[in-house]
């Protein structure tokens, strides 16, 4: 089966995805909805109309409970959970961070994860499983990035991991299969700001250029599918050889 054949029925289910309003999370609702996913865009802002847009802000707790509501007000199946917001410091010294911006790089990337993996979990767990996928990096705990400095950036993915595998064994044992997906540098237009980076993160990559966000969909729906159904606290790296390097 091509990757442009609609996935088979068994493989089909409806997905709410974080940060679903651009880059990587955009491409994640087109690809499975032309495969015939339903998709839900959780986003504070509507973007270019993939999936159901549903307002949210993952730095308020009330707000993704809403948003957890909206998206259940008229099913009684699963939904799924990919969680692909996520912000970055732009090239900043350790030393010279604001802790403002700390608390945001964290807020977003790992409390907005965790309050949607614990709003989404409890609804899993009460309808008898499903899955989930946070989207996590390479930059959590295989390379250190350079030229740019982005030390929250990266812990915050690297705790992003840690919460995937936690989750896991808590939630594995209840049917709630959790798992990342650690992208590498993904030509999306968060790191199209970064283009004078790009020469040396392509020459940096075993296959010479950074990855698409359709390659991104196509393994975050891998391990929404039964085809990964003994994945469990996995986390899938899919970097272009980058951290091999």
């Amino acid at each position: 089966m091509s990757m442009e054949d609609p996935a088979p029925a068994a493989l089909r289910g409806r997905v709410a995805v974080t940060g679903g309003s651009g880059g990587i999370g955009t491409e994640i609702c087109r690809a499975l909805e032309e495969r015939g996913w339903r998709t839900y865009a959780l986003d504070r802002v509507p973007g270019d109309g993939a999936g159901e847009f549903i307002e949210c802000d993952l730095l308020d707790g009330a707000s993704v409970e809403r948003a957890v509501a909206s998206v259940y007000a008229e099913l009684d199946t699963p939904v799924f959970l990919v969680t692909a917001a996520g912000i970055v410091e732009d090239d900043v010294a350790a030393e010279e961070l604001d802790i403002e911006l700390v608390d945001r790089v964290m807020g977003v990337n790992f409390r907005g994860v965790f309050l949607a993996n614990q709003a989404f979990g409890r609804e899993l767990i009460a309808r008898g499983g499903g899955a989930i996928v946070n989207i996590a990096s390479m930059s959590g705990n295989h390379v250190v990035n350079s030229p740019q400095r982005q030390c929250i950036y990266n812990a915050s993915k690297a705790a992003v991991t840690a919460l995937t595998k936690s989750l896991a064994v808590e939630w594995g044992p209840r049917g709630v299969r959790v798992n990342a997906l650690s992208p590498g540098y993904i030509d999306t237009p968060l790191n199209g700001l970064k283009a004078r980076m790009h020469a040396e993160w392509n020459a940096g990559t075993v296959l010479g250029r950074m990855g698409t966000p359709l390659e991104a969909a196509h393994a975050v729906e891998f391990l929404l599918s039964e085809r990964s159904g003994y994945f469990v606290g996995a986390e899938l790296l899919m970097d272009g050889g980058f951290s091999l390097r």
